[in-house]
């Protein structure tokens, strides 16, 4: 796995929860990183965790197209009270992210088939430096999404499919049971 120096900032690198990793909110998850700045913070959504819950439940009182059926995904601890939309798009293997969509702006993208569009409740952030000291702390496993990372279908079983790319010692790490006691 390639980790890329801190100085080039995260933006559109996927973190990979290590799996000593134990903050319930990020335990097992893959973010991807729509804005990192060492001097600003950085601003992520996981997008491994689904909620048994569509946008139209949500938001039964709108018109939203093909919105509807859209999956929502906890997109992080913070503000897991606002739904924010985001529109995904390759351009020269390169993921490019669009955040902070509006209703009406994600409903025209997914009508017109302008990228992959999701929904989050919540999102992940850090300030100045603090996601560039966890990676060096080596909480997170950097690395280049992949054109599956933003496939549903595969989404949930993200994390142990990816820790079993990484070697035997992750593999074995991937196949444990979150609390060893139920083993």
């Amino acid at each position: 796995m390639r980790e890329f120096p801190s100085s080039l900032g995260l933006s559109g690198s996927l973190l990979i929860a290590h799996p000593s990793l134990a903050d319930p909110n990020f335990r097992r998850g893959v973010l991807i990183i729509s804005s990192s700045d060492p001097h600003e913070g950085s601003f992520g959504l996981v997008v491994n965790r689904a909620t048994e819950k569509t946008v139209g439940d949500l938001l039964p009182e709108h018109e939203l197209g093909q919105l509807a059926e859209l999956p929502v995904f906890i997109g992080g601890p913070v503000a897991r009270d606002q739904l924010t939309f985001a529109a995904f798009h390759w351009v020269d293997e390169v993921l490019r992210i669009r955040t902070h969509l509006l209703l009406d702006e994600a409903r025209e993208m997914a009508a017109d088939g302008e990228g992959i569009i999701r929904a989050f409740l919540g999102y992940a952030g850090w300030s100045k430096g603090q996601l560039e000291a966890e990676v060096e702390q080596r909480a997170w496993l950097v690395q280049k999404p992949d054109e599956d990372i933003l496939d549903i279908a595969k989404c949930l079983d993200l994390w142990p499919t990816i820790m079993r790319e990484q070697g035997p010692w992750f593999r074995l790490l991937a196949a444990a049971p979150d609390d060893p006691s139920l083993n």
